[in-house]
């Protein structure tokens, strides 16, 4: 009997102990108190989904690169949990492929097209979504899905991008943000070029905006564990860290980009032409030529905005940049806010004193006023029409305007369209505007739309990034024009649907680079013009490219190329064309106001990028499935990063959010496909709880257990026999103590109480 009522007492008291832990940790947590950091530590880690694996594989054909990422995850939770997979990739690559495997299901997508209404919104999205979210040059990728408790899945992304040539390089990046130490991580890129590699080099790895991301042990050199294989024209380059090695470039992952900088051989002339099954593409990058003079006016926002760190990096920059302009070049200065404060009303010859005085000048620069960005452009395009039309010495020139500022339109006109329109009627063609937006308040939709309609380039720089270095690494790639008025011609009876043929300037270290569809795919020999100019002289170059049959086989490593159109053999410049051609139609689309124009280009745009498999702001992905999961199927899609596409997947890119459906049956997953610039997977606020639990075996046993919220078993108490007679002792005591202790007091209470309920004659 005492043994039952001790029990019973005990068990009271261990849910009494209970009950007063949680209130006082509740009253802990709207008190601002913190948990022990290793608690936390332990709830994150369990909480946390286990990346078993992360995997990223490139293939690089003549400047195309097809990537494919493949991420696997575990669930190590005791009830569902949602998962995020995120990617960056860069700004310019269309996704062309993503499939998901969800225990025994695979998810697929499907390339459809985007409804017309939603193109303008579209088009406004993606451009606020890649300013806001993505790093410079990138854009991001996050997937998520619920997946079942101790069940795995794995996300594969797939990709593709032509390689830009700038400053005498081509630059593969690619994003290693695993968020934490994974199992097996690996980055394996192939390089085949059929002129040969004439350099090569692997980066450290590089973050420019997140802190703490982890070099390496050495910065001169790439990354440990990285090995590089390469002989004349194919390299083969392996970034395979161990988890040791991983932890000791960043404790809890990499978080950086894996960079391969290379260059091939180029002969003089014409430039290289490959063909391959009725399609064929031309680089052409020549060097070794006089450099063009060039006249440059530099128009500085010198607006309140711009006070501080900005307008002094600036300013910095504009010195270093001085001093490297030529002495045939000409220049002038503006600053604008508003009011616009001109250097010279005319362009000064460079000579130590000019130079000297123009430092002077913009030292002296004071942030002040709204921001008046037409009527800075206008009075920075008179200035050089100015000059041109006065200039009788003969010498061809090209004219530039380095525009950079960090708002929007404040002062004068405001207008987006206004001040296109009217720029583009005061330039008229002759004059190239490159533009630099910083910060995260400019309008970067106008200053892209003045770079497109004027010949030129845009480049962003983030708040917290250095605005100087970006500005003269900016004007490195324009620094030297070597022709202008380029013009690249084919026979028409022999080439058609070819892409952009009329290049206003080529600047040294950079490529001009066209595709086509040959009319006869027998053809012997391909006649190739290229007209240019170069200071005082015309430059005619003609040439009869052979055009042999050639056949697409095994291309890298006895791998199959990546697919076409499905007509003949695999062929990756057919994709080079498509995507070369998807770019320019959107480009176009971008440009016009005229609305049947914009109509046919957007429907020409669509349809190419549709059938060749390409997340444009015209099209969609729409997620189909689940379907059962087949045999070798991870394999496939792990191999098919360096194949191109095939019908598996299309994710989202460019255009704005694009949600899969959620799938409305019990215990399925529940999948959402979106962009953000977050890195990382998603935790749950912990709530305990509290489970008592008997069990019987040999003796009598007690066992307390913590729950978490999701099911998770924080920890247990056991208590033995001997545990237990000691605690029935230690009651039975206490209950005799206490029964002693109250039994005078209850009297004593019980007299007081009959004194009180006598009537005052009773009392007397």
């Amino acid at each position: 009997m005492l043994l039952l009522l001790g029990l019973c007492l005990g068990l009271s008291l261990c849910v009494g102990s209970q009950e007063e832990a949680r209130s006082w940790g509740h009253s802990s947590e709207q008190a601002g108190l913190r948990e022990p950091r290793q608690v936390r530590l332990l709830q994150r880690l369990k909480t946390k989904p286990l990346m078993t694996e992360f995997s990223v594989k490139s293939t690089i054909i003549s400047r195309y690169a097809f990537t494919t990422v493949s991420c696997k995850m575990l669930n190590r939770a005791s009830e569902d949990q949602e998962i995020e997979f995120q990617m960056q990739i860069p700004a310019a690559a269309f996704i062309t492929n993503f499939t998901m495997l969800i225990g025994d299901k695979v998810y697929q997508g499907e390339i459809t097209e985007r409804g017309k209404k939603s193109d303008d919104t579209v088009k406004e999205k993606r451009n606020k979504t890649a300013e806001e979210n993505g790093e410079k040059g990138t854009e991001i990728f996050r997937a998520s899905a619920v997946i079942p408790s101790k069940d795995k899945a794995a996300f594969f992304l797939s990709y593709e991008e032509l390689l830009q040539r700038r400053l005498g390089k081509y630059e593969h990046s690619v994003s290693v943000r695993p968020q934490q130490l994974a199992g097996r991580l690996s980055v394996d890129v192939n390089i085949l070029e059929s002129t040969g590699i004439a350099s090569l080099e692997v980066l450290p790895l590089h973050n420019s905006r997140h802190r703490g991301s982890g070099r390496g042990e050495d910065d001169s050199g790439p990354p440990p564990s990285t090995v590089i294989n390469q002989n004349e024209t194919f390299a083969h380059i392996l970034f395979k860290p161990s988890v040791v090695q991983q932890a000791k470039i960043a404790q809890n992952g990499i978080l950086g980009d894996f960079i391969i900088r290379y260059d091939v051989n180029r002969e003089q002339g014409i430039g290289d032409i490959q063909v391959l099954n009725g399609y064929f593409v031309h680089y052409f990058a020549p060097k070794d030529l006089p450099p063009l003079p060039k006249n440059v006016v530099f128009v500085l926002d010198s607006s309140a905005s711009m006070v501080g760190t900005k307008l002094r990096q600036t300013k910095d920059a504009l010195f270093t940049i001085l001093h490297d302009l030529r002495p045939q070049d000409r220049f002038s200065i503006i600053g604008f806010s508003n009011r616009i404060k001109v250097w010279k009303d005319h362009l000064i010859s460079v000579t130590p004193d000019s130079i000297r005085d123009g430092k002077v000048y913009i030292h002296h620069m004071s942030p002040t006023g709204g921001t008046d960005i037409n009527e800075a452009l206008q009075t920075a395009i008179r200035l050089l029409n100015k000059y041109v039309a006065h200039n009788d010495s003969g010498d061809r020139s090209v004219s530039l305007i380095i525009f950079l500022t960090d708002g929007k339109p404040t002062v004068g006109e405001t207008h987006t369209l206004k001040i296109l329109n009217n720029t583009r009627e005061a330039a008229r063609g002759q004059v190239c505007i490159f533009t630099i937006g910083i910060g995260n308040d400019v309008d970067f939709r106008l200053l892209e739309k003045l770079s497109l309609e004027n010949c030129g380039l845009t480049r962003r720089v983030h708040e917290e990034e250095d605005a100087g270095s970006q500005l003269i690494g900016f004007y490195d790639e324009i620094r030297t024009p070597l022709l202008s008025d380029i013009r690249i011609d084919y026979p028409p009876s022999s080439v058609v649907q070819a892409t952009k043929t009329l290049f206003p300037n080529y600047f040294n270290g950079s490529e001009i680079i066209i595709a086509g569809k040959l009319v006869d795919r027998k053809l012997d020999h391909l006649h190739v013009e290229v007209t240019a100019s170069n200071s005082k002289k015309f430059i005619i170059l003609k040439t009869d490219v052979p055009v042999g049959p050639q056949k697409a086989g095994k291309d890298v490593l006895g791998s199959p190329s990546p697919e076409g159109d499905g007509e003949g053999d695999p062929n990756h410049i057919e994709r080079l064309w498509s995507y070369l051609t998807t770019k320019e139609l959107l480009s176009s689309w971008l440009q016009s106001d005229d609305g049947l124009e914009k109509e046919r280009l957007r429907q020409r745009a669509q349809a190419l990028a549709v059938s060749y498999h390409f997340l444009t702001p015209f099209t969609s992905m729409k997620l189909r499935g689940p379907s059962p999961r087949t045999d070798g199927l991870e394999e496939a899609h792990g191999m098919s990063a360096a194949m191109g596409p095939e019908p598996v997947v299309q994710s989202v890119r460019g255009a704005g959010t694009q949600p899969g459906p959620s799938l409305e049956k019990p215990y399925q997953p529940r999948i959402k496909i979106s962009k953000t610039s977050v890195c990382g997977f998603r935790r749950e606020e912990q709530v305990f709880s509290n489970i008592m639990k008997f069990s019987f075996s040999s003796f009598l046993r007690l066992e307390y257990k913590f729950r978490g919220k999701n099911n998770r078993w924080l920890g247990s108490v056991l208590l033995g026999p001997h545990q237990l007679l000691e605690v029935f002792i230690i009651v039975f005591l206490l209950l005799c103590c206490t029964c002693k202790f109250l039994k005078p007091r209850t009297s004593q209470r019980l007299a007081v109480d009959t004194e009180s309920t006598r009537s005052p004659g009773d009392r007397m």
